[in-house]
């Protein structure tokens, strides 16, 4: 009888008892669910990292522009747009006329220098050679390009005072040093470098 009632009992009470396996198996798949989208969000978060570092070119391209990355600057000046009133006004003429004496005095200082390998083009370089007047006269020019045009005009402009610079600097001798052959093929370096790229901006304007 005790066995009976004892039985009995033990059976209503598992009865009555909450049902956990559904639970878990829903708290397993969320479970599952969570740890899956964790792992797409960290393998996606590694697909861009990697991306960036194995193609930062197009990753600074979108931050800073096309600039160096397809840039549609014109540096063939048989593709130059060119606005031939503008390039025909007096005040463009007269600044190209300059840019040319800018390049015969390039040649006079090569022509120095193949005479006596000691001149000092220094002071000829600081007269004739104004900043503030060069960079006017090429920038009236470059007023008659379109604006790509212009994007590659003005590479040569930049290269142009940076030449000149670099040419000052390897002109500078000291006193009672005579000027080593190495030296004075720095010199003619810098000097062609110079006139070449003078050569090219006015190749624009022809």
């Amino acid at each position: 009888m005790k066995f009976f009632l004892t039985t009995l009992l033990i059976g209503s009470a598992a009865a009555f008892a909450p049902s956990q396996p559904a639970f878990a198996t829903r708290t397993t798949a969320l479970n599952a669910k969570e740890s899956s989208r964790s792992e797409f969000l960290s393998q996606a978060a590694g697909l861009v990292a990697a991306a960036v570092i194995a193609a930062p070119g197009t990753a600074n391209a979108a931050k800073y522009g096309s600039f160096g990355a397809g840039s549609p600057e014109v540096l063939n000046p048989t593709e130059a747009i060119i606005d031939e009133d503008i390039l025909k006004s007096d005040a463009v003429q007269n600044a190209l006329t300059s840019i040319k004496g800018y390049l015969s005095g390039v040649r006079q200082m090569e022509a120095a220098l193949k005479s006596n390998s000691q001149t000092d083009v220094g002071p000829y370089l600081r007269k004739e050679f104004d900043f503030v007047k060069l960079r006017a006269a090429l920038n009236t020019v470059n007023t008659a390009y379109d604006e790509d045009t212009q994007r590659g005009t003005d590479r040569l402009i930049r290269n142009i005072m940076q030449d000149i610079t670099e040419l000052e600097t390897a002109n500078r001798q000291k006193d009672g040093i005579e000027r080593s052959s190495r030296r004075l093929e720095i010199m003619e370096g810098k000097l062609a470098k110079l006139g070449k790229a003078f050569e090219d901006y006015i190749a624009f304007a022809q």
